[in-house]
Parts: structure tokens; C-alpha cells; sequence
């Protein structure tokens, strides 16, 4: 088996175990495309593990700063890692931008440098723009979508989707000490406390579920509003990503949050909605 054959191997693996609710999207792309995405996958895949890890904090900076490095290689031509290597063909084929790989780092520094909790509107603003939109305007240029209207699309459901993932994770989150509602909201219900656990528990908390979810929807909105001024038949897996996350919203928004359980689609139910929103695209 070639060095490129193990990296693609070593990348689909990844997809694979990960069972997320991008996978039908990306599987639907031809060939090139989907391995390109899966390679893209991958490499958030394993930034986040870092961050999620058990190391110590300085640990898992010096790692995400091994991964600027080898950003660097890929972009010089001499990448090493595997996720790298299968990323050199989609970064040459596609023109992807180095600025959204390392706006992915710094996004997945911010939870590696210390427990997000309760950051600003703005903060977690910019950090949804860094883990989500980035992914979003890598995306697009492997789908073959661009301009002014698209890159709207992408960073208006980069943001959707991670404030859908927010909610969904309220509980697992406070467990390890993070806490991704803004502060602001928080203050404005009169939550004082700070401490995850405490305010998932506050008799507020509701009040602040309904304000991230308006943010949510309205961002949905935004990403459909873009849509007329763009080739949907190219944002194909993109569209499939939103039909799935926003059910997964509409489970949560039925939900007394935190959800004791963890919200998930079903297999066939998320085969059914990437079929539904394909068959609904125009030709």
C-alpha cells in the first residue's frame, strides 16, 4: 500500500468510528469530493480530540501548535502526518484557503487554553466563526460553490450548526467544566453563577435555551435567505447538513433543557433526510 493509500485508509477510518451526522452528506459526494471532505473530517476530528483530551493543558497547546507546523508542511509540500497527506491532493485541487485550516486551530485553542465558560456574545461568536464557519468555507470550495452569496450560506450555517451542538451538549459540557452560553444571556434571566453545573441546573436555564435557539433559527434562516443567489445543486451536501441539523433542533426545542440523554437522529432517519432534501433540489 502507497503512503497516500494508508492516509486515505487511516482518514476513513476516522469518519467511520466517528458515526456523525455529516457522514451521509459527505458519502453522497463523487470520488475526489468525498475524499476530500472526509480528509477535512478527519483533521477537526483530531483537533477536537485533542482539546476534549485528558492531557495537561500545556500538552495539548504543544500539540496543536505540532499541527500549525505541519499545516505549514502541507502548504510547503512536505507534509507528514497522515490526515496531512491526505489532505495535500484536496488542498492543490481545490485551492483551499490555509487561512480556514489555521482558523480551525485557534478556534480548538480556545477550548484547549482553558474551560470555555459563559463567554461573551461576541466570544462565542468568534469561536463559532473559527470551529464552524472555517469548516464551512473549506466546504464550499470542495463543492464547488463560490462568491459572495455562498460564503454567506457557509458561515450562516457554520454558525447554526454549532449553536444547534451547543445546546445539544449542554450536560456533557458543564461534566468537563465548560459552559458555552453567553454571559450576557445569562445575566439578562439572572443567572449570577459561573459554575456550569449550577447554572444547567438554574430554573432559568429554559429562558436562555429559547434565546440560543431564536439565535439558531434565525442563522437557518440567513443560510435559506443566501440560497437563491447560489448553485444548490453544488451545495447539495451542505443543504443535507442543514435539513438534519435543524430536526435535530426541532428534537431539541421539544426537550426541557439540558436533555438528560444525549439527542441523537436515527441511521434511517438521517438517510431519509439526506434523500428528502436531495430530491428536493431543482435540476
Amino acid at each position: 500500500m502507497t503512503l497516500q493509500a494508508e492516509a486515505e485508509a487511516h482518514v476513513l477510518d476516522i469518519v467511520r468510528r466517528a458515526r456523525s451526522s455529516f457522514y451521509w452528506s459527505m458519502r453522497l459526494l463523487p470520488g475526489e469530493k468525498r475524499r476530500a471532505m472526509y480528509a477535512i473530517y478527519a483533521y477537526c476530528r483530531e483537533l477536537d480530540d485533542i482539546a476534549d483530551g485528558t492531557l495537561p493543558r500545556a500538552e495539548k497547546l504543544a500539540r496543536l501548535e505540532d499541527w500549525r507546523r505541519e499545516i505549514a508542511a502541507l502548504y510547503d509540500g512536505t507534509p507528514s502526518h497522515p490526515i496531512a497527506i491526505a489532505l495535500a491532493g484536496p488542498v492543490a485541487r481545490y485551492r483551499l484557503d490555509r487561512r480556514w485550516f489555521e482558523e480551525i486551530l485557534t478556534g480548538v485553542g480556545m477550548d484547549a487554553a482553558g474551560d470555555i465558560c459563559a463567554p461573551s456574545l461576541l466570544e462565542l461568536q468568534l469561536y463559532c466563526r473559527r470551529v464552524a464557519g472555517a469548516v464551512g468555507m473549506l466546504s464550499i470550495a470542495i463543492y464547488g460553490a463560490s462568491g459572495k452569496a455562498a460564503a454567506g450560506f457557509a458561515l450562516a450555517l457554520g454558525d447554526a450548526v454549532q449553536l444547534t451542538n451547543i445546546l445539544r451538549d449542554l450536560r456533557e459540557d458543564a461534566e468537563i467544566g465548560r459552559l458555552y452560553l453567553p454571559g450576557d444571556m445569562l445575566d439578562a434571566v439572572g443567572i449570577r453563577t459561573r459554575d456550569p453545573a449550577d447554572v444547567i441546573a438554574h430554573p432559568a436555564l429554559p429562558r436562555v435555551g429559547d434565546a440560543m435557539i431564536d439565535w439558531a433559527e434565525q442563522r437557518y434562516e440567513d443560510a435559506e435567505a443566501a440560497l437563491p443567489d447560489c448553485d444548490r445543486r453544488a451545495l447539495r451536501p451542505a443543504i443535507i447538513i442543514m435539513a438534519t441539523y435543524k430536526r435535530l433542533l426541532s428534537r431539541l426545542k421539544e426537550t426541557d433543557l439540558p436533555a438528560s440523554r444525549r439527542i441523537r437522529l436515527g441511521r434511517l432517519e438521517k438517510i431519509a433526510i439526506a434523500l428528502r432534501a436531495g430530491l428536493t433540489l431543482k435540476p
